[in-house]
């Protein structure tokens, strides 16, 4: 395993804990105490995931999340925060965190979110498609992008995999929990409005008119379906 972690987090103690076990179950790591500190790093070294913790000195990590994805750095983000209120989790996710955890926490639990995100990234880097062409939108897997058009559409990585994941089973009713986890690869506990704030995101950007959807159908009382649209 040679994937290196950045971990982002203020406090010694919770560093210590992560940079041990992060090493023991085979990874590099990098540390960086404050959020300006974390946008540094992030923007001139290669990480195949951060670990960034809520409650930042200098700037907090909805912000450091925010500035990375505004700059075109995708890398996969573990959020940890300290509070429980939904509200938290979902803005998190829709500035482009990939996932998060609720402290305190175990390393075990640590380490099977990392391995997942990690995995499920990989899957779609990974890719045997050039590109899926649904109707006038063509997806391209190893971009992360789609275009409709002639314009390019970019998204944040769990929006993308998302999409990907629908237009590989377009036709398909899909429901909110086997989204959760197919695109998520962990149960969420039933939290699916994380998947209905995705979806909304989604038609915001490649329906012609989200009012009126094309491409992403609401199948009442059972989820959604990408359409299988004539090319």
């Amino acid at each position: 395993m040679n994937e290196k972690i950045l971990i982002v987090d203020d406090e010694v103690s919770i560093v210590t804990l992560l940079n041990f076990n992060m090493e023991k179950a085979g990874f590099s790591t990098d540390v960086a105490y404050d959020g300006l500190e974390a946008i540094k790093k992030a923007e001139n070294n290669s990480y195949d995931l951060i670990i960034l913790d809520l409650m930042l000195p200098e700037m907090d990590g909805m912000e450091v999340c925010k500035h990375l994805r505004n700059n075109k750095i995708d890398t996969p983000i573990l959020m940890l925060t300290a509070k429980d209120e939904e509200f938290d989790k979902v803005l998190g996710l829709e500035l482009g965190a990939d996932d998060y955890l609720t402290k305190p926490f175990s390393p075990k639990e640590v380490i099977a979110r990392v391995k997942a995100i990690l995995r499920r990234t990989n899957k779609v880097s990974k890719t045997q498609y050039s590109f899926i062409q649904i109707g006038d939108l063509f997806i391209y897997p190893e971009r992360y992008e789609a275009e409709a058009n002639g314009e390019v559409i970019t998204f944040t990585r769990k929006e993308f995999e998302l999409l990907h994941y629908l237009a590989n089973n377009k036709g398909k009713v899909i429901s909110r929990d086997q989204l959760l986890s197919g695109v998520w690869d962990y149960d969420f506990v039933g939290d699916t409005r994380i998947v209905d704030v995705h979806v909304s995101h989604l038609r915001e950007k490649i329906e012609p008119n989200p009012k009126k959807t094309t491409y992403i159908k609401t199948i009442r009382g059972l989820g959604y379906k990408m359409e299988d649209l004539p090319s």
